[in-house]
């Protein structure tokens, strides 16, 4: 592999470019926004709200990234572990996961040291262009167009080139334009809203990293026990605050109104509001669905490609998954590329490792997102039973220890959503509910 290609520099055309270096003489992003401030980029319009690193992510960055975590740290990135990561379910506090552990910073933040690592390595460069089209000949992708600021076009020859383009990716219309067919794109309407504020941090919850409220079963999953959202100690004494809303219930940017609903939602939450000042307006974001495109499924696809990243699958944020996607992407690319396969050749064993992560998220997101009475599907094979199941597992996380260890492992990407199915899960599930109805 003479030349690697990837369009797009944000998070996850970031890790692929690390995965790339291992295998290829030369790496080249093509990103506009790469000499822009992190504040004025147009890539990645939510770039500013609360992001979660799930532990998978946190795990597969330190290896792509050794001793990234302490980098980060030292210059003002919370590590938070244990009882300093809460996850509360209508209001109520869920066991502790001892050997947890999560991150607290901004996206930007992370993106920046991890952009920093990346073009540090010697044959990575970047071109601050903005990638107009591919080039299909004799079976493969083998050059990308791209046109400058100033309007000049030009082309690039590629050995492999990775679309990391996200959720607007027009890759699927670049292949058509060249004669080959588009993957199905699978939507799933959410009408999600939320919104964050950043409040200057002082000495209030010092036992706390990461707080997060979610609705659950005992309010049938609508914020009418307390508002959902989520905390997180970030950099330069920050604490990042989101709360979010379906349909007309969204946020807005009124500091006034956002205060009132954080005094709604769980204790840590209302503590940052009554303790600490409001660090500008809070913005805010709308996300009309989730949309996953069906690369598996092409029945021709041409060599010398691969898609990571939003312009894979892009779920709800809700459930703080896109990063840890990302990084699982890059995963993922390096595994499929350490078998030794051409770089020519159609990608069909990356697409189906990608794809196992991609059905692992998608079903645990819109499995959850049916649940609101707004979303009216597709429905899966056996909803109505998967729903209450789910219901009743939650239900128990709240209390039992060991069955939140298994739910938040797959909350956490580490585990595959059939965990939570397991007999040995569903029985202990009945045995804690039957004892608490006792």
């Amino acid at each position: 592999m003479r030349r690697a290609v990837v369009l797009g520099g944000s998070f996850a055309g970031l890790l692929a470019a690390r995965v790339l270096h291992d295998f290829a003489e030369e790496v080249t992003i093509v990103e506009p926004d790469h000499e822009r401030a992190p504040a004025t980029r147009s890539g990645a319009p939510h770039r500013d709200q609360l992001h979660a690193l799930l532990a998978m992510g946190h795990e597969q960055l330190e290896r792509l990234f050794p001793a990234l975590t302490d980098e980060m740290v030292e210059v003002g990135a919370q590590l938070g572990s244990g009882e300093q990561i809460q996850f509360y379910t209508d209001g109520r506090l869920k066991p502790s996961v001892p050997d947890a552990r999560m991150i607290g910073a901004t996206r930007t933040f992370i993106e920046d040291h991890i952009r920093r690592r990346v073009l540090d390595l010697p044959r990575i460069k970047v071109l601050p262009h903005r990638s107009t089209g591919v080039r299909v000949h004799a079976g493969r992708v083998d050059t990308v167009s791209y046109v400058t600021a100033e309007g000049h076009r030009d082309e690039l020859p590629a050995d492999f080139t990775v679309d990391a383009m996200g959720r607007s990716s027009r890759l699927g219309r670049w292949l058509e334009n060249e004669g080959w067919p588009a993957p199905r794109v699978e939507r799933m309407q959410i009408d999600l809203g939320y919104a964050t504020a950043r409040f200057h941090r002082g000495h209030e919850l010092p036992d706390t990293v990461v707080a997060h409220s979610t609705p659950g079963p005992a309010s049938n999953y609508l914020p009418s026990v307390c508002e959902p959202g989520a905390l997180t100690a970030v950099e330069n004494d920050r604490w990042n605050v989101v709360l979010a809303g379906y349909t007309g219930y969204r946020p807005t940017s009124n500091p006034a109104a956002f205060l009132t609903r954080m005094r709604r939602c769980v204790a840590p939450i209302q503590q940052v509001a009554d303790l600490c000042e409001m660090d500008g307006e809070p913005t805010t974001f709308h996300v009309r669905d989730s949309r996953r495109r069906h690369y598996q499924d092409v029945p021709r696809l041409p060599g010398g490609l691969a898609v990571v990243g939003d312009a894979f699958v892009s779920v709800n944020p809700i459930y703080g998954q896109g990063l840890t996607l990302s990084a699982l992407h890059a995963s993922a690319l390096d595994r499929y590329l350490r078998t030794g396969a051409s770089p020519h050749r159609p990608a069909t064993g990356y697409f189906r490792r990608a794809n196992t992560v991609v059905n692992a998220a998608w079903t645990l997101s819109t499995t959850a997102d049916l649940a609101q009475p707004h979303v009216t599907g597709p429905y899966p094979l056996g909803y109505p039973v998967v729903r209450w199941a789910a219901d009743r597992v939650t239900e128990a996380s709240i209390v039992d220890a060991q069955i939140n260890r298994t739910f938040m492992d797959v909350l956490h990407m580490r585990r595959h959503p059939r965990a939570l199915t397991h007999p040995r899960i569903l029985l202990r599930t009945a045995r804690t509910l039957a004892t608490r109805t006792a």
